[in-house]
């Protein structure tokens, strides 16, 4: 071969490559999304807790606060000598061996907005076999044979344990400030948003994530960890980050026959359900925009928190449902003209997932939505 072949021959092979791999990269890094005031025009009213770090609402009011920028970590979220520590199992389930969301999906690149819809994307789509990993903590104080309290947790670990909720649990449970509960962390079926195994489970309008819980994951928590859970809806809560937090509200909304506590942070109540469903046009944004202000009070109790840093405009739609402050405060806004019991943080210098803000309030929290729990034999 000449030396002139060859180097086009190289020069083909490495051009080749690179838009394989563009086809396959990451999604590139997303701007810093914009502060927002917490006092902007539309915006809730706030009760100001942001005088001095560490401080969290009373247990015993509903309404919006704010709090940061300054944080302090709570000292429920480490081990405490001489509380007892509860038991963290882990098992995992194949996606073959269920009858719900079997098979799972995936995408390889991002999709494109739909020219006939802008509220939808356009995603190229194949079927996979994904494994799951239940974490499940169970309480020193869990009594065997009795039926206990449970909260799910999305997006659960996929390998070693996280233990910040067992020791908030641990600690809460001690004090009596949560009942005796287990705490069940499932992990997503891989991937994000629209086109993947993860938006499916958590940004779908509907039962179905919740029924694949009940059919699926808690049977074998049953089986594996030797437990038994509560069928009382009341003494069952859903707790996630993100989309996991919208997918918390989902699974109460849809099936408050099951759920009625949910615990959310930085809920991803904008437009991101995929495929698009013309009864929910606006995915999770419809919560706020139609579905609870023009529906019955359910008996729930929600928790909410957002940051001022949080996603705003993440991906490629522009439709005008996609500022998750925005989406929040709105979610506020509803919830308290409805008359729901709920509690809404605005997190001052914080972004998605309000990590630095949930060190101190993740406590507060869980014990907030326990709070007038009682055993249904107890009733």
């Amino acid at each position: 071969m000449s030396k002139q072949r060859m180097t086009v021959l190289v020069a083909f092979l490495t051009v080749s490559f690179l838009s394989q791999e563009t086809a396959f990269a990451a999604p590139q890094k997303r701007e810093t999304p914009p502060t927002r005031k917490f006092d902007a025009p539309g915006s809730p009213t706030f009760v100001r807790l942001d005088a001095k770090p560490g401080l969290n609402p009373p247990l015993d009011v509903n309404g919006n606060f704010l709090i940061g920028p300054e944080y302090t970590p709570a000292p429920e979220n480490k081990p405490v000598e001489g509380v007892p520590q509860g038991r963290v199992q882990q098992f995992a389930i194949d996606s073959k061996d269920t009858k719900l969301l079997n098979p799972g999906i995936a995408r390889k690149v991002f999709g494109t907005v739909d020219p006939t819809n802008p509220k939808t994307l356009i995603v190229d789509t194949h079927e996979i076999d994904y494994q799951r990993q239940i974490t499940v903590y169970v309480p020193d104080q869990y009594v065997p044979g009795i039926e206990a309290p449970f909260m799910v947790i999305h997006d659960g670990p996929k390998g070693k344990p996280n233990l910040t909720v067992p020791h908030i649990l641990d600690n809460l449970i001690a004090q009596k400030r949560a009942p005796a509960l287990i705490a069940i962390m499932i992990a997503n079926g891989g991937g994000d948003a629209q086109g993947h195994q993860r938006g499916k489970e958590y940004d779908t309008m509907s039962g179905v994530f919740a029924e694949y819980i009940e059919t699926e994951v808690l049977p074998r928590v049953e089986k594996n960890c030797d437990v038994k859970l509560t069928k009382d809806p009341d003494g069952r809560a859903a707790m996630g980050s993100s989309s996991g937090g919208s997918a918390a509200l989902i699974m109460a909304w849809y099936r408050t026959d099951l759920y009625r506590r949910v615990l959310t942070t930085s809920g991803t109540f904008v437009n991101q359900q995929w495929p698009f469903n013309p009864e929910t046009p606006g995915g999770a944004w419809d919560f706020h925009d139609k579905l609870i202000p023009e529906s019955p009070q359910k008996p729930l109790r929600i928790f909410l928190a957002v940051g001022d840093r949080d996603n705003f405009n993440p991906n490629v739609m522009r439709d005008g449902m996609h500022d998750w402050v925005e989406a929040n405060n709105r979610m506020a806004k509803v919830l308290k003209a409805k008359g729901y019991d709920y509690q809404y943080l605005f997190c001052q210098n914080s972004g998605h997932g309000v990590r630095n803000a949930k060190s101190q309030f993740l406590p507060h929290a869980i014990e907030w939505v326990w709070k007038g729990y009682e055993p249904k034999q107890n009733k």
